[in-house]
């Protein structure tokens, strides 16, 4: 007779219910996106499929969706190529100041978002730039752009140099080089780095209230709403952008083991 394990089995029981633990919120979110709300969308009053297909009905839901989605796309692709362009820069090149550099760009990362958020807001104020969609791009910017870095730096300090120096013995000028042997080869580092700055920008709120004025963005909409019951439009919104991120994660997973059947069948 096999003797029970209690090491064995705790893993397994750990992720199960870690898993459980974290999927509680979202399960939450698209239950009630079906509640048949009045006024509050705290208690369950029954279901309906309404509020999927008249989901802009809700004052201020889809117009506060839709200016998140500006900032974050333009924020993004800010982000995304200058962080990019400081990565290479800090991988691929020797100059003055280069390790202070490095060292700095991790401080909005350490920085709580309730100091950065104030500390934005009182230079904007000090300047005199007036609170609006601009002063929450530069936010948005400014946070991003450590993260775009840090990834992609690990992207480009993975490099074969070797890659590259075949490309110029085929007299390719550098421009040839980085467009056709480097930045493919960057391709998924800066992806992963643009889709993690999209969703910090997107899903960020302390940030953006101080440096908002009066432009909503969908997590100030929901802070707000939850003060009377968030409308049952926003779990919409919330569950359909979840869905979405699923779908494009399996996809993905789909399209690697496709790749990866055809790199092994062709062995």
């Amino acid at each position: 007779m096999r003797k029970f394990s209690f090491g064995r089995y705790a893993l397994p029981v750990y992720a199960v219910l870690a898993f459980i633990y974290l999927l509680i919120p979202i399960a939450f979110t698209f239950f009630f996106s079906f509640n048949d709300y009045r006024r509050s969308n705290i208690t369950w009053r029954g279901f309906t499929l309404d509020n999927w297909t008249s989901v802009c009905e809700a004052q201020g839901v889809c117009a506060a969706f839709a200016t998140s989605i500006s900032i974050g796309l333009i924020s993004t692709l800010i982000a995304t190529t200058l962080g990019t362009m400081i990565a290479i820069a800090l991988v691929r090149y020797r100059f003055k100041f280069r390790s202070s550099i490095s060292l700095l760009l991790f401080l909005p990362m350490a920085t709580p978002e309730l100091v950065l958020g104030a500390g934005l807001a009182a230079q904007f104020f000090n300047f005199g730039v007036e609170m609006g969609f601009t002063t929450i791009v530069l936010a948005h910017v400014m946070f991003c752009l450590s993260f775009v870095v840090v990834t992609v730096k690990a992207r480009v300090a993975s490099l074969d140099p070797a890659l590259e120096e075949a490309g110029a013995d085929l007299y390719a000028t550098p421009a040839q080089v980085f467009r056709k042997v480097t930045l493919p080869l960057l391709t998924p580092g800066i992806m992963s780095a643009a889709l993690l700055a999209f969703a910090l920008s997107f899903d960020d709120f302390i940030i953006t209230n101080f440096n908002a004025g009066p432009v909503d963005t969908f997590p100030k909409f929901v802070y707000t709403a939850a003060a009377k019951g968030i409308p049952a439009e926003a779990n919409v919104v919330g569950s359909a952008v979840f869905l979405v991120a699923i779908i494009a994660v399996v996809l993905v997973q789909l399209n690697s083991a496709r790749k990866q059947k055809r790199l092994l069948a062709g062995k």
